[in-house]
């Protein structure tokens, strides 16, 4: 029988926010929040958090996830990509190629089991990947780009600027909560989350991906709006 699991990629160096994967957010560890999301969405056999901090280790564990290994700092720098950090965890496991994956972003605050459960369903329609996306709010097409030092600017694409909004394609980018896949396409280091891709379009007010302060202050004030 396959299984269904949720990793969590959750190292101890971050640079920008130090401690960020536990650092308190709004009450509880900010791993807390889509460890929650993946219990209340009903989906997963396992919850894993794959990390290299035994304090991170510890937490998860506190939470109900678990952490039956410790990532090797080799997979834990500023280079090693997510993709390379689930294929290890997918090894570590021993899943099965059939199995249903899903990488979970360790600050996702506004994930919602919905949101989860949307993507699995495209997963089970024969997605290659799936992974949540937020609609640009202006049009890429009328986009700008440096020409000189001074701020000098030209038009990435001089035939669109002339063109009414509702005219352009929508665009969008990765939001930065999760990716679903099969364990056979985690485990294949050729693949590209890009390929036989769907998207779960995720509204803009959820949507923030925390790297730096501002976008952790962000996230408080937008957690007190939507509580307020």
């Amino acid at each position: 029988m396959t299984q269904t699991v949720a990793i969590l990629p959750a190292r101890g160096g971050s640079k920008r926010i130090p401690r960020k994967n536990v650092r308190p957010f709004a009450g509880r560890p900010a791993i807390g929040w889509p460890i929650a999301a993946a219990q209340a969405s009903g989906l997963f056999d396992r919850i894993v958090v794959s990390t290299d901090d035994p304090e991170i280790a510890e937490t998860a564990r506190d939470l109900g996830a678990e952490t039956p290994f410790l990532r090797d700092a080799t997979l834990s720098d500023d280079y090693t990509g997510t993709t390379d950090v689930i294929r290890d965890a997918v090894t570590r496991l021993g899943l099965e190629a059939g199995d249903a994956v899903c990488c979970i972003y360790p600050t996702a605050f506004f994930l919602l089991p919905e949101d989860l459960q949307t993507g699995q369903g495209y997963l089970a329609e024969g997605a290659t990947w799936v992974l949540a996306l937020g609609e640009y709010r202006t049009p890429i097409d009328r986009a700008y780009r440096m020409t000189g030092t001074d701020g000098t600017i030209a038009a990435r694409d001089p035939s669109k600027m002339p063109l009414r909004s509702q005219d352009l394609e929508p665009a969008y980018f990765d939001a930065g909560q999760f990716y679903w896949a099969h364990a056979a396409t985690w485990a294949d280091p050729k693949a590209r989350v890009w390929d036989g891709a769907r998207g779960v379009i995720l509204p803009a007010e959820r949507c923030l991906d925390i790297d730096t302060w501002e976008d952790w202050h962000q996230a408080e004030r937008l957690l007190a709006l939507r509580e307020g």
